[in-house]
């Protein structure tokens, strides 16, 4: 039965003849009654990376402060980049109002569609910074604007390491992206996340608070 949908129980109660007739709403609470609730689930996924563990623990080395066994020292960085692809660029068709006494701000729920937007950003592990940006699209030139964004200023213009932590995502994987990325910022140290495990990069979760606000900017 927990296999089962809601739609299915339903199909089944009423074609055993359990029941002539019932609703969803009164099958859904009769589940609930019994401890039984095929509409919650929990996602997972097989970890691919055969480097699993070693990978995984250089990250979390980094984000404790520690590269190689050795502490950080004040003129190390570490960012934490990620893109979150095809937000929605919206735009409300009437004009919000403002809230007054004993009334919430109201919010029309018609919007027209401006297209679809790729948002950037890299988080600054040690100084809890983002640095962001829209783009028409991702890919390596996009992803390399966001790395010069962030270098071309202080203090990782003049820091001694940047250690940047990146998904493999197609725009910034292989030996070709981390060849790329030293050759215009040579105390770039790239480090890969495993195969299959984002949820390791600090920058999906401040990506996802920041996203209504994200919506704004593009």
């Amino acid at each position: 039965m927990s296999r089962l949908s809601i739609a299915e129980l339903h199909k089944e109660v009423t074609s055993r003849g359990i029941v002539a007739q019932v609703s969803g709403m009164t099958l859904w609470r009769w589940l609930s009654e019994d401890a039984i609730r095929p509409w919650r689930y929990r996602s997972w996924i097989f970890p691919r990376d055969p480097a699993f563990s070693e990978k995984a623990a250089r990250v979390l080395g980094l984000y404790e402060g520690f590269w190689d066994n050795q502490p950080l020292g004040p003129r190390d960085y570490v960012i934490s980049a990620d893109e979150k692809t095809s937000i929605q660029a919206r735009k409300r068709k009437y004009c919000s109002q403002g809230p007054k006494p004993q009334q919430a701000m109201r919010i029309e729920h018609e919007y027209e569609r401006k297209g679809a937007w790729a948002y950037l950003a890299a988080w600054d592990v040690k100084r809890a910074k983002i640095f962001g940006r829209c783009e028409s699209k991702s890919g390596i030139a996009p992803f390399e604007r966001l790395v010069r964004q962030v270098m071309s200023q202080e203090p990782y213009a003049s820091a001694k390491r940047v250690f940047w932590i990146m998904d493999n995502g197609s725009s910034h994987r292989g030996e070709r992206s981390i060849e790329r990325l030293q050759a215009q910022w040579p105390t770039i140290i790239p480090v890969h996340l495993p195969i299959h495990a984002s949820w390791l990069n600090q920058t999906v979760m401040r990506a996802i608070t920041k996203e209504g606000t994200v919506r704004a900017a593009c």
